[in-house]
């Protein structure tokens, strides 16, 4: 790179900067007020209020990735062979919550469809957990609008970070400081050194298999193969960890759009009304779950909540309680949803096809 190169993306390396240190500042307020998962929260309200008052908010995309790996890797210390031997028994469940969420996912497609102005296999892509990304490429296959979708699996996520994790911890008496149990888990430099080479060889395998998500999927994966195996792993630093919330949270929050917001129409609050109503029935779900589970509501709540696996799961650490069955519920469920999504959606636009629905 030449000093002329240097010179040309000064402006821009300045600009991320800038980004970086206004939600680190706020996810500093966010930890003065004590606020759940601070560094995250606040680094997500300062990204969309600079994109909606200021200018996008444009980061490289590498950020999400290196914020995932982190946090995933985090999340996989929790399945130790004790609680890999506890998550047997409860297969049928997992299974049964990732198809029951499907299925309430179709009926919140119905309802935008209606409201909101949009499509049936748009409706569906929004409504059915399954993350900004893979719903964004699977709306290009079929040749509707992304936007729509990414905003409404976005916003999906957005609710469920800014509002459960609040809620179950405002709930929860014994939590009187919402980051002690991330800030004192034990840690040392070769142990943590040791779960990020596990966590980066579980994504390599999952990027070889050509799976969705690999750098969630692969990085739990790789962690937990290790706890499993009693490997001497340990926590990452909390500092690190804090920054990869940060990294989420401004990523998540760089998805908003003033132009969106202007040619959206009603489908911005129909959205809006569709997550409401998909988190009200996964919770429903969780609570139903309860009557043939013995583990405690606040699992079942974060295990069964409409997507936001890496919030939910980081929840569930500080709440110290079900790390690993949150964990398995979300993974199971995005097992089964990324691999059949493409066919479901074929049946969606048969559907509409035979039935003339709104296309």
């Amino acid at each position: 790179m030449t000093w002329q190169d240097v010179a040309r993306r000064a402006p821009d390396i300045g600009r991320i900067a800038a980004i970086y240190a206004g939600a680190t500042v706020a996810g500093w307020v966010a930890v003065r007020l004590n606020v759940p998962l601070p560094w995250m929260i606040g680094a997500i309200l300062f990204s969309i209020a600079t994109s909606l008052a200021v200018s996008r908010v444009r980061v490289p995309a590498v950020t999400r990735p290196i914020g995932q790996v982190v946090i995933a890797a985090s999340v996989g210390l929790a399945f130790t062979p004790t609680a890999l031997a506890a998550l047997g028994d409860m297969l049928w469940l997992m299974v049964g919550a990732a198809v029951a969420t499907i299925a309430l996912g179709l009926m919140v497609a119905w309802v935008l469809v209606r409201l909101g102005g949009v499509d049936a296999i748009t409706a569906s892509l929004a409504s059915v957990p399954m993350g900004p990304v893979e719903s964004a490429n699977l709306a290009r296959q079929y040749g509707v609008d992304a936007g729509p979708v990414v905003f409404s699996q976005t916003i999906r996520i957005l609710a469920l970070v800014l509002l459960v994790p609040p809620v179950l911890i405002a709930l929860e008496p014994a939590v009187t400081d919402p980051t002690a149990a991330l800030r004192d888990t034990p840690w040392s430099w070769s142990g943590a050194l040791l779960l990020i080479l596990c966590a980066l060889v579980g994504v390599s395998v999952i990027r070889a298999l050509r799976l969705s998500n690999p750098f969630f999927l692969g990085a739990v994966g790789g962690s937990a193969v290790a706890a499993a195996l009693s490997l001497p792993i340990t926590a990452v630093p909390y500092p690190v960890l804090a920054a990869a919330q940060v990294l989420l949270g401004v990523w998540l929050g760089a998805v908003f759009d003033r132009d969106f917001f202007r040619q959206a129409g009603r489908f911005v609050p129909a959205a809006m009304l569709a997550t409401v109503l998909m988190i009200a029935l996964c919770l429903g779900l969780g609570m139903a779950l309860l009557l043939v589970s013995d583990v405690s509501w606040g699992t079942m709540v974060l295990a069964t909540a409409p997507g936001s696996v890496t919030e939910m799961a980081l929840t569930a650490k500080v709440l110290q309680e079900g790390v690993a069955i949150v964990t398995a519920y979300h993974v199971t469920r995005i097992f089964i949803i990324l691999p059949t999504a493409p066919l479901l959606i074929r049946g969606v636009d048969r559907v509409t096809q035979w039935f003339g629905a709104m296309r």
